[in-house]
């Protein structure tokens, strides 16, 4: 009884009064003890009440969006540890889409990427484990583990029809975010490949760009932005900035007024005006489609490649009352032009898409990175 009265506390706080009145809310609330009070007595098994009431938490969470959800203590407690050294991941991004869960983007250089998942996949089987019907977190757990323990994946994939299997190595993730370097024949375009939005991409990120700019044969940049998944807002902001003298970067907008907020760019363009070519992928989201989407609004830069993920929202994390937690979207990205990225993403100017299944990014059939080259030199 007491779980039906933290879930009723819930609903209460999640629904709004003015679309439901308070007799039919509490009607509601009355007949889900009634359902659980059927399910406890006429079922054909006996069943877990606690995993019943943790499934119809996260089932009010999972209904509001694709990146909220709950979080039992003991998965919350998991989540806060600190793995280094203990625990591996296989370097992936995952979200939620219609109960199933989707590849946001493989990680450059991680077991995931390695190993060929793609952004878009859909992982239905985690071991022996049937995805379908799992909450993100308890994915999440899932493909978690020791260093150096194997876990098999199987994978669907759009226009292949056959599922497909992949046996990935768990290795401890760090991201190093930002390589860079000197492209094309004449030496002459800056190549800087962002990975992710982390504590210090926007240092190695600015160092880098110091480094080109002090190369007086430098004419142009090309921005990797491929299945970067994101990050962190503020790094973000602080790299967009590095190209832009003013004006809105972006804004978010939450139902309190404290998320409702707009980040400006401030006075000097690092690169003083030189041309830039962003390239984006399916697996660009979040943190990245800030950026490209907010270059592209101020006609700063050419967007190339394929339309992006559409992740345009904001999560907290929120301790509860029973040692478990909430992942909940609280705020909304918004670009310079007023429009959202959710689930519509940062469309190119130059739609390029990537060719064939042995496509490779920064290899010689790269074939977006090679348009973009030539954009430069024609």
């Amino acid at each position: 009884m007491k779980k039906i009265i933290i879930l009723s506390i819930l609903f209460l706080n999640i629904f709004n009064f003015s679309a439901f009145s308070k007799n039919n809310l509490y009607e509601k609330i009355d007949l889900f003890g009634e359902v659980l009070e059927n399910v406890k007595k006429d079922y054909v098994d006996e069943v877990d009440q606690e995993k019943i009431m943790d499934a119809a938490i996260n089932g009010v969470l999972q209904s509001l969006d694709p990146y909220s959800a709950y979080m039992s203590p003991e998965l919350f407690k998991e989540m806060q540890t600190d793995t280094s050294g203990k625990f591996g991941g296989l370097g992936i991004e995952i979200g939620m889409e219609a109960g199933v869960v989707k590849v946001i983007s493989p990680i450059d250089d991680t077991p995931a990427a390695k190993a060929g998942i793609k952004s878009g996949d859909y992982i239905v089987k985690i071991g022996m484990e049937q995805v379908q019907g799992k909450s993100l977190m308890e994915a999440v757990k899932l493909m978690r583990g020791p260093v150096g323990t194997y876990i098999n994946l199987t994978i669907r994939r759009k226009n292949v029809k056959k599922p497909l299997e992949f046996k990935i190595t768990r290795k401890v993730i760090e991201v190093q975010s930002v390589n860079s370097e000197i492209i094309s024949k004449d030496k002459n375009l800056g190549y800087i490949r962002l990975k992710s939005f982390n504590e210090n991409s926007d240092k190695q990120f600015l160092k880098s760009l110091k480094k080109f700019e002090n190369n007086s044969k430098i004419k142009g940049y090309v921005v990797d932005l491929r299945n970067n998944p994101g990050g962190l807002l503020t790094k973000a902001i602080n790299i967009t900035d590095f190209f832009l003298n003013d004006g809105e970067i972006v804004s978010t907008k939450g139902r309190n007024i404290s998320e409702t907020r707009k980040f400006f760019a401030r006075s000097g363009d690092e690169v003083n005006g030189k041309p830039i070519i962003v390239l984006i992928n399916n697996g660009s989201a979040s943190a990245s489609e800030i950026f490209a989407g907010a270059l592209k609004d101020h006609k700063r830069a050419i967007i190339l490649g394929e339309n992006s993920y559409g992740k345009g929202s904001v999560q907290s994390i929120i301790p509860l009352r029973n040692g478990g937690g909430m992942r909940l979207t609280i705020s909304k990205y918004y670009l310079p032009s007023g429009k959202s990225i959710s689930e519509v993403g940062v469309t190119p100017d130059i739609l390029v898409e990537e060719t064939g299944e042995d496509f490779k990014i920064k290899s010689d059939n790269d074939n977006q990175l090679n348009y973009a080259i030539k954009l430069f030199n024609s």
